[in-house]
């Protein structure tokens, strides 16, 4: 994610041989971006046809930040399935959950994919971190550009690692575990952060008894880094710098995949329930009001905030050698009572994937 400098202040159409012309004719291009920024995305590839300026605009860093900054990002859901054939294979999905035809559109796979690789998006870029080729875990990062449907390599970490957790907190990717603490190299390294703006890893300090290797659960949640290893988890502060191992009560409620929305962290249980956990009551509470609108039990559910809405993906049926996958998109909030309460925008089939195929995981990234 690129960093705001001072030349992001600088008029759009300012290029290298200054040749670009205004953005909207006898309008300041300061003023003509703010305007073309809140075009819903979907109009984004006719624009880019009107002029050499628009088109450079909606390529820019800056149109994105912009955008989030005054807060009209549009969330899309990117999502992993793995496949049955050919031999254990990897598909690429994104689902627009504000299209009136909600389906899963199929995108470039990495040019080398991984099994047990973590996820973090920075801005307009999703990151996949590590994982194992052939049974090696590795180093190498892929970054998935949003904007543009395009992969590129990123800086790689200090270690190999495969399933590890990973979390951003200030602009900054940690990545926790995933790695057998073996050496110095290792335990000085168990823990590391990337700084977008030094484009290179740093080891992050680490006392050995949060040294789990398996990690099967992350979040972000008031600002720390959330990590579930198979016995326990544990918490960083990255402003403290501090570690600790998360609440008992927390960690006997975390099952699966979870996500943050507004403060709480969702997550679905083996009771085939829809949970969250509220760190300031140190307490679970079931998200009320979605049940009938769910079928019983979310077979592999995976979660993500889609600009601060809760949404699902799932497996759904089996009817022959195909199987449903479906999401649903769920407005999450506190009740009157200090509970929590769910309100199913929409759910459907979002497509039909070979019989025996699994949902690996769910990512919102806001353009």
């Amino acid at each position: 994610m690129s960093e705001e400098t001072d030349s992001d202040h600088s008029p759009v159409n300012t290029s290298p041989c200054g040749t670009l012309p205004p953005l909207i004719p006898n309008l300041p291009d300061d003023i003509s971006l703010q305007c073309i920024a809140r075009v819903p995305r979907s109009f984004h590839p006719n624009l880019s046809l009107v002029s050499r300026s628009f088109h450079s605009l909606l390529r820019s860093p800056l149109f994105y930040t912009v955008r989030s900054h005054l807060n009209i990002s549009q969330h899309f859901l990117y999502i992993t399935i793995r496949t049955p054939r050919p031999s254990s294979s990897f598909l690429y999905f994104y689902l627009d959950p504000n299209s009136p035809k909600r389906r899963l559109v199929p995108l470039p796979p990495p040019p080398i994919p991984a099994i047990g690789s973590s996820s973090a998006v920075l801005g307009p870029r999703l990151f996949l971190l590590g994982g194992s080729v052939n049974e090696i875990p590795t180093a190498r990062v892929w970054i998935f550009d949003a904007r543009f449907n395009r992969w590129e390599p990123g800086p790689r970490m200090r270690i190999a690692r495969e399933f590890s957790a990973a979390g951003v907190v200030d602009g900054k990717i940690y990545v926790l575990g995933g790695c057998p603490v073996d050496s110095w190299a290792r335990s000085t390294s168990w823990a590391e952060a990337f700084d977008p703006a030094v484009g290179s890893w740093a080891g992050v300090p680490s006392p050995a008894d949060v040294q789990a290797k398996w990690m099967h659960g992350n979040a972000v949640l008031d600002g720390k880094v959330y990590a579930m290893a198979d016995r326990g988890g544990m918490v960083f502060d990255p402003v403290a710098g501090t570690w600790c191992s998360v609440s008992k009560r927390l960690d006997l409620g975390w099952r699966g995949r979870a996500a943050v929305v507004d403060g709480i962290l969702y997550c679905y249980d083996y009771l085939g329930k829809i949970r969250g956990y509220d760190g300031k009551e140190d307490k679970w509470k079931q998200l009320k009001g979605v049940d009938s609108e769910l079928p019983s039990f979310l077979c592999g559910a995976a979660l993500a905030n889609a600009g601060g809405r809760l949404c699902v993906i799932w497996e759904g049926k089996r009817k022959g050698k195909e199987m449903e996958i479906w999401s649903a998109e769920i407005n999450v909030f506190k009740d009157s009572g200090g509970g929590l309460s769910g309100v199913v925008l929409w759910s459907e089939v979002v497509m039909a994937v070979l019989s025996e195929s699994s949902v690996v995981n769910c990512v919102a990234v806001g353009l």
